[in-house]
């Protein structure tokens, strides 16, 4: 018959299992963190990148984007509706001043100069119609008025003798009282005719002005037609490069649609753009780097957009050698608005060991060891950071990432 475990023995058999099993992992944790001391207490030099701390000026940053264009690019528009009959070159091709770039089917245009000639020449000859009647209406008007002035002259002296006869007995003071009358209304009529007379010799110069302006509306229409006939002749202005081509041979085009750009790629300019969350320290006049592959060019803010799109602030570099060799159109380039400068600091060149936060540390190299520091950090750029402490000017800084190694204060270097 088994004999019953008692309830202690029990316990005491589980409190030394988890003894022996506590006391194994922390034996394992300890051989893992001195085995891992021993295999990364020394690195080879050729891992390693370092840079020399050294005075010099440095420069604030903050990093945008941006795209090379030319400093002259000109939209060559439609003057006209036409189609797309001939083009003589695509995008690409380089052409000189005066060079044909596309021919325009300029019929419809054409017939609607002949109609605009005929309305002019119609305008002209009612001028002189005018003109003509105008002087008729005088003419009559003035005659009427001569014709009045004998009437009225004879209605006197019929007057004079009535008032004679009426002396003698022959007329009564009714026929006195009619005569003056008859001559009144004639003397009215004459007054009528004058004022229209005078009235026709004043509108006849307004009438023929207005003829005239109307005339001349037509005429400039005419002439500014003939001068978009003229400009539908798709020339090249100066030498330049195409940058783009409307192709699609037979197709329609509306006046003022775009038919090709040509730009002078003897220059450029840069339009970049940056977060919004940048724009308080976003500023006209205020310097920039471009990124050119490994060239750095120099520039300034010469215009920033007042609209913001998706939280992109957009604006315009002027570059200081817009001629470079290495500037090419549509050109993808890495822009670095310098918001802050010092003249005299301790510098590194910039390299993954710095991440970004103020305070953190590095390792510098004295005689094969490198040893970990706490620093300092100021102002940063893509090409150097200051070192506000912590480093001074001559010391050797390892730039990697050596962030596997932190725990470490010492890491001896190897030469292989």
């Amino acid at each position: 018959m088994d004999k019953e475990i008692s309830q202690n023995l029990i316990n005491q058999r589980k409190s030394k299992k988890w003894f022996i099993g506590l006391s194994l992992v922390f034996a394992l944790l300890v051989l893992l963190y001195f085995f891992r001391n021993s295999l990364q207490s020394s690195l080879e030099a050729s891992k390693i990148r370092t840079a020399v701390a050294e005075m010099g000026s440095i420069e604030n940053t903050l990093t945008a984007s941006g795209e090379v264009i030319p400093a002259f690019e000109q939209s060559i528009t439609s003057p006209i509706k036409a189609s797309i009959k001939k083009v003589f070159f695509s995008t690409g091709a380089a052409v000189k001043a005066g060079q044909p770039i596309m021919d325009l089917d300029k019929s419809l245009t054409l017939i609607e100069l002949e109609k605009l000639k005929d309305q002019l020449a119609l305008k002209q000859n009612s001028i002189g119609k005018l003109k003509m009647d105008l002087d008729k209406k005088i003419y009559d008007s003035d005659i009427s008025d001569k014709i009045k002035s004998l009437t009225i002259n004879r209605l006197r002296a019929d007057l004079e003798d009535t008032k004679r006869l009426q002396k003698v007995g022959g007329r009564t003071q009714e026929d006195v009282t009619k005569a003056e009358n008859i001559l009144k209304i004639a003397e009215l009529e004459k007054a009528q005719l004058e004022n229209e007379l005078n009235y026709h010799r004043k509108s006849v110069g307004a009438n023929v002005r207005e003829s005239e302006l109307n005339a001349q509306i037509e005429s400039k229409n005419l002439k500014e037609l003939q001068h978009k006939i003229t400009m539908a002749d798709i020339v090249a202005d100066r030498a330049g490069v195409l940058t783009w081509v409307n192709d699609k041979i037979g197709s329609a085009v509306n006046e003022g649609e775009m038919l090709a750009k040509l730009a002078d790629l003897g220059s450029f300019r840069v339009e970049g753009s940056c977060s919004d969350t940048y724009s308080d320290q976003l500023k006209v006049g205020i310097p920039v780097i471009v990124k050119v592959n490994e060239i750095s060019l120099r520039g300034m803010v010469v215009q920033i957009k007042p609209s913001v799109a998706n939280g992109i602030v957009q604006f315009s570099i002027a570059l200081d050698d817009n001629k470079h060799a290495s500037l090419r159109p549509n050109m993808k380039v890495e822009v670095f608005i310098v918001t802050n400068r010092i003249a005299n600091a301790v510098r590194v060149a910039n390299g993954p060991a710095f991440n970004g936060k103020r305070k953190t540390s590095v390792f510098v190299l004295e005689k094969g060891i490198a040893k970990r520091r706490e620093v300092e950090i100021g102002l940063s750029n893509f090409d150097f950071v200051e070192i506000k402490s912590g480093i001074q000017a001559g010391e050797k800084v390892i730039i990697s990432d050596l962030s596997q190694y932190e725990h470490l204060k010492e890491i001896k270097i190897e030469q292989r």
